[in-house]
């Protein structure tokens, strides 16, 4: 799999530190703040609620153990990567699904499945973000791989720049061989339910950040054959769970949530019928 960007040169990078570093205490600062606060050890386990398989669809929000956690704004008060968006992200997807398609949704918290739990077979539509963190143990890649190979939609979200290097380097341990395609607006997983012509609303809202462009869209294809079934779907330079969540907040424009309720809900029409 070959990464979206050429991996800047590493003399390069070491000058950009140099400079920022004699110009400015601020990033040692930042750094050591990091070490203070942040922790790469295992994280902790925390307590959720899943309902029970019941037929309807659920949004399945996938836990990993991340390479660094630390305490943060986000649910259980820790920022566990995994954890980004939720609970208000997966509800807001799964009343908007109950509103405009005839699915029958699970409109709770939806449910949080770890890769190496026969449970994950349960569901058609898993999401999963901030994949710059992510590790899989062998077990953990290779039921990842089978929840792939016997249907399973994979959505990846929420990841920027050189967070992508992290996310290739787990993936073939996933699929190895596997080969990323960049998509455009004409395949059919944007057109599931909705037409989607513009993939690039909101576009730039990582722009410069830790190497972020304008946002792209990567599909994995059963055989590595794009005409054949899409298997995962890679939100790059992008956050769509992040409109979810905060849809009708008063900083985000109507139109730009719309869009990202849309491609959420192109993603699990497509992992039904495909």
């Amino acid at each position: 799999m070959k990464p979206p960007r050429s991996r800047p040169p590493f003399a390069s990078l070491v000058a950009t530190a140099v400079v920022c570093m004699l110009t400015t205490g601020a990033m040692a600062a930042s750094i050591g703040q990091w070490g203070r606060r942040g922790n790469t050890g295992p994280a902790p386990e925390v307590e959720y609620d899943n309902a029970e398989y019941d037929g309807r669809f659920s949004f399945a929000r996938v836990k990993f153990n991340p390479s660094q956690w630390r305490p943060g704004r986000y649910q259980w008060g820790l920022d566990l990567k995994w954890n980004h968006d939720y609970p208000r992200g997966d509800r807001r997807l799964a009343e908007i699904l109950d509103l405009v398609t005839g699915v029958s949704v699970n409109q709770d918290n939806g449910n949080i499945v770890g890769l190496d739990e026969p449970e994950l077979f349960r569901y058609p539509w898993a999401y999963i973000c901030e994949v710059g963190f992510l590790t899989l143990t062998d077990g953990e890649a290779e039921n990842l791989r089978n929840y792939m190979l016997k249907g399973g939609f994979v959505v990846v979200d929420d990841f920027v720049g050189y967070h992508w290097y992290n996310f290739e380097d787990e993936m073939r341990k996933v699929i190895p061989g596997g080969r990323f395609v960049e998509l455009d607006a004409s395949h059919p997983v944007f057109h599931a339910f909705f037409d989607i012509d513009d993939l690039f609303f909101g576009g730039g809202q990582y722009y410069g950040y830790q190497g972020g462009g304008m946002p792209r869209y990567f599909g994995l294809f059963e055989d590595n054959d794009p005409d054949k079934r899409l298997m995962m779907i890679v939100n790059y330079d992008n956050d769509i769970g992040e409109y979810w969540e905060f849809a009708g907040s008063p900083y985000l424009e109507i139109d730009l949530t719309n869009d990202a309720f849309k491609l959420g809900v192109n993603y699990v029409m497509y992992s039904m019928l495909h």
